[in-house]
């Protein structure tokens, strides 16, 4: 069998020619979640959201006095 200097799977397919095409293609499956739940506001972004939610309760508290 002939050596080959180049990560291949079984089947011959370069793994650094797709980890290259994968990081030129765009956001990641993660990465496009996040920004579309911090931009519309979605069900369930706890996770993803940067608000301080102590602030908004201080914040609410201000303004029912």
């Amino acid at each position: 069998m002939k050596e080959n200097s180049k990560k291949q799977t079984v089947v011959g397919t370069d793994i650094e020619a797709v980890k290259e095409q994968a990081r030129k293609s765009g956001l990641s499956y993660n990465e496009a979640k996040e920004w579309i739940a911090k931009t519309t506001g979605g069900r369930n972004t706890g996770i993803y959201s940067d608000t301080d939610p102590e602030a908004v309760k201080r914040k609410n508290m201000q303004s029912e006095k």
